[in-house]
């Protein structure tokens, strides 16, 4: 990793300085597929603003010196939307006892560096230092092996997420609406999560 990389976590109103730049990279990950989203900045923005209005949620930033290269957010699940914290509810978790991490986002020039790690592990003391969980989670969209934009060297993070404990439950599922690239109006996605049990 560059000496000029640093990993660092943000909690609260300090954060709202960065809301356009974490916006406009959301939208510039979430362009490419899996997620193949028609970025929307006003509902980045709002969407953001959940992240600093709580107090124990966290957002990881990877800085490449002054400017922000990634960024990855997590928040106790009980604050989360009712669509997120059903699956749970109906399968006999409390979601009092659950971390949920957003989404990890990382400019393409600086994959492979193990920043992804660096934000599972920072995004996992921050539970830590809460405390009082024993679940950390997250969801993936589902889409087809034959969907037409998927690309031909895709490889799915599966091996990725299960070396870092992660690993995938099909009962545990939600569904999420966004503006797909080809599409002229949001239509729902499915997302399943995936957990890891915090010892």
């Amino acid at each position: 990793m560059s000496k000029n990389i640093r990993i660092e976590r943000w909690s609260g109103k300090d954060l709202e300085k960065y809301i356009p730049d974490l916006a406009r990279l959301r939208i510039e990950v979430f362009h490419d597929f899996p997620y193949l989203y028609d970025g929307d900045y006003d509902y980045e923005k709002k969407y953001l603003q959940t992240y600093i209005d709580c107090p124990e949620s966290v957002i990881v930033l990877a800085f490449d010196g002054e400017k922000i290269i990634g960024a990855s957010t997590a928040i106790p699940l009980k604050y989360e939307t009712d669509e997120v914290k059903k699956p749970f509810i109906e399968n006999g978790y409390n979601p009092d006892e659950i971390f949920y991490c957003g989404e990890s986002v990382l400019n393409k020039n600086y994959r492979g560096l193990g920043i992804g790690v660096k934000f599972f592990e920072e995004r996992e003391a921050h539970a830590d230092d809460i405390g009082g969980f024993k679940h950390i989670c997250f969801c993936c969209v589902e889409r087809p092996a034959d969907h037409p934009r998927r690309p031909a060297d895709y490889i799915p993070l599966d091996k990725f997420w299960n070396k870092r404990g992660y690993f995938k439950h099909p009962e545990l599922q939600t569904t999420y609406t966004w503006k797909d690239l080809d599409d002229e109006t949001e239509t729902p996605k499915l997302m399943t999560f995936w957990l890891k049990h915090d010892n």
